[in-house]
């Protein structure tokens, strides 16, 4: 079950992936994934997200490849 939240205060897009419990985190970028004790990934976290959304639509339109900072 994914569940997508976004926060407009804090500009963070939230994508829950699954329900198990956070073991930990690993950050690159705007990027952050939070992972189970198994290391599959729960959580993602996407700061700065409207500038992440608008930029990696506006390379689909383009059929470019978006890279991430």
């Amino acid at each position: 079950m994914t569940r997508i939240r976004y926060s407009k205060d804090m500009d963070i897009l939230l994508v829950e992936l699954s329900g198990e419990p956070i073991d930990h985190a690993e950050e690159c970028g705007q990027l952050i994934v939070h992972f189970s004790k198994q290391g599959e990934p729960v959580l993602l976290e996407i700061l700065e997200a409207k500038d992440f959304v608008l930029s990696s639509l506006s390379s689909l339109m383009k059929e470019a490849e978006v890279t991430l900072p």
